[in-house]
């Protein structure tokens, strides 16, 4: 028998607040964001490692905002004139171009005029970005930071939930336990998993067991 076709298809997230998990470890980051209106010069960053859930939190914020979201990737071709009152930009610790770096520049004053909000989301905090535009520099030094720190359990379990869900993927509830038991302890851990869990259910036919994650783990060296 033919083996069946897996298409590796983005799921569509969950973004909303009330699907945001708050744990320990994230729980100083979301109520900076939670109290917005008082950041100081109406800007923050918000860093953590890939997969922290930076996009969400981001996300979440927008909806209270009023805001748009956008790539650092996108700024070049974004108009100031066309703002809302706040902007949150993603990945800005990336590489910006110099164009890109001058976009945010011009964004972030028109932002300030106004009295509007800017939040910027990263891996690692803005002393390291390699930003070239000495004033976009200073400027992004007068922001607050927020972290995201490294997941506990209630938070890693709470995301593969999530994950699963956004791929309406069915797991038995002793699965989550068990696969944290065994596998790296990170949010990229977890989603590489779960993709992992969807796609070797497709292929096979079969529901996720014990089996099948101890299978995956041990192929990737976990």
């Amino acid at each position: 028998m033919a083996e069946q076709l897996t298409f590796d298809l983005a799921a569509r997230p969950a973004l909303g607040r009330d699907d945001y998990f708050v744990s320990p470890a994230n729980a100083t980051a979301v109520a900076g964001i939670d109290a917005w209106r008082d950041w100081p010069r109406g800007k923050m960053v918000l860093t953590g490692p890939q997969g922290a859930g930076k996009t969400h939190l981001a996300h979440v914020w927008a909806e209270a905002a009023g805001a748009q979201v956008v790539g650092a990737a996108e700024l070049e071709g974004l108009d100031p004139a066309t703002l809302g009152p706040a902007l949150a930009v993603e990945d800005v610790d990336r590489g910006l171009t110099e164009a890109a770096e001058t976009a945010l520049f011009h964004i972030h004053n028109v932002l300030a005029g106004q009295g509007g909000a800017l939040l910027l989301t990263a891996r690692m905090a803005p002393a390291r970005w390699p930003l070239r535009l000495a004033d976009l520099k200073s400027r992004v030094q007068q922001a607050g930071v927020l972290q995201l720190d490294a997941p506990d359990d209630a938070l890693l379990a709470a995301l593969m939930v999530k994950l699963a869900t956004d791929r309406q993927l069915r797991l038995a509830p002793r699965l989550i336990p068990y696969a944290l038991l065994r596998m790296e302890r990170s949010f990229a851990a977890a989603q590489r998993l779960i993709a992992r869990i969807d796609a070797q259910s497709l292929r096979d036919k079969k529901k996720p067991g014990e089996a099948m994650i101890r299978a995956i783990l041990a192929e990737d060296g976990e």
